[in-house]
């Protein structure tokens, strides 16, 4: 026997023997809830440039990852002096002979200027160097952030008041010059200014200085999101119902702030890149023989490279480029997915 069934919007599914038809089905997937997070991911596969700088920031990590076995594949190191090992590749100057700074089969990417070091190599070690000291600062940035903006946002009073006035005397300082100024002071609390500087005790200080110094933004955007959420309805019955206002932050309120929190992540992460590399670019940062982005392009800036290489000075401005243009488009697709009202 068939007997007609109402469904939302005026519809009839027809039930034969107690089975359900195929359109019936179709309707019953389409009536199926899906979460704040299930309808982001779907926004943002369809974001197409969000999706192909998602794949390039991947591309960057894996090889940043992978350095070690790319180097041991590919048969160098970034270490190796070939201006000592192989003279007959350089002339009197120490510029590769080869044209377009010595590329070949043999040499991807060209060698350095001066000590010969190859290029390639140092590249990805260089690309690994600068992504592991920024993922580390905005790791330190953001549950800096997270602690002192959401706590100052939720419990207000005087914490909110010490809070605010730390950020107001952090912000205060001009953050490019005092990265200069305070990197010597950081290294020579670790190590005398007589003995030559590990490379551990540097990448320690260019975490601390940029976190130090980084987290301010980020803990006052967290504490506006709470301030405006600690008044809604949700809040209020949490606070009724006994809840600890650590219970609330950890299970009302930090699940609201997590849209701004992964927007301004990926705004973050690039902004670091681009300080240590600058960091290191006026030798206050990472030194050869360590590989790092900025480090190489404070040998492209070199007179002898200017004159007779320029082509150095190529692959690495055109990955950092690439890097931070990518991160960057998909901190914007991160945001729209969220919030689709934006308009980029």
């Amino acid at each position: 026997m068939t007997s007609p069934i109402d469904v939302e919007g005026g519809e009839a599914s027809v039930v034969v023997d107690g089975t359900p038809q195929p359109h019936a089905k179709a309707e019953a997937d389409q009536l199926e809830g899906r979460s704040p997070g299930r309808l982001m991911w779907i926004r943002f596969k369809r974001d197409r440039t969000g999706v192909i700088s998602a794949c390039v920031v991947a591309f960057f990590f894996v090889v940043a990852l992978a350095a070690p076995l790319i180097s041991k594949l590919y048969g160098k190191d970034p270490y190796t002096i070939y201006a000592d090992e192989r003279p007959e590749l350089f002339d009197s100057a120490g510029v590769p002979v080869q044209p377009n700074g010595g590329i070949s089969g043999e040499f991807w990417f060209g060698l350095e200027p001066g000590n010969g070091y190859d290029v390639f190599t140092k590249l990805i070690f260089g690309i690994r160097t600068s992504l592991m000291i920024s993922v580390a600062v905005t790791l330190a940035v953001v549950l800096t952030g997270i602690l002192l903006g959401v706590t100052a946002g939720y419990l207000g009073g005087k914490a909110d008041y010490a809070i605010g006035r730390v950020i107001d005397f952090l912000l205060a300082f001009p953050s490019q010059l005092f990265f200069i100024a305070s990197m010597p002071v950081v290294v020579s609390l670790f190590v005398s200014p007589r003995d030559e500087t590990p490379t551990y005790v540097r990448v320690v200080a260019l975490i601390v200085v940029q976190w130090v110094l980084g987290w301010m933004s980020l803990a006052r955007i967290l504490r506006g999101t709470t301030l405006a959420l600690r008044e809604r309805e949700f809040i209020e019955a949490a606070r009724v119902s006994g809840a600890s206002p650590w219970r609330i932050i950890r299970k009302e309120l930090l699940p609201n702030v997590v849209t701004p929190l992964l927007v301004q992540t990926t705004y973050m992460l690039p902004n670091f890149v681009t300080i240590e590399a600058g960091l290191s670019f006026l030798g206050v940062g990472i030194v050869e023989p360590t590989p790092d982005w900025g480090q190489m392009f404070s040998k492209a800036s070199t007179e002898l490279v200017l004159q007779n290489d320029i082509t150095y000075m190529f692959f690495p401005g055109i990955s950092m480029i690439i890097f931070v243009v990518a991160f960057n488009l998909l901190g914007d697709s991160v945001r729209d997915a969220f919030d689709p009202k934006t308009a980029r």
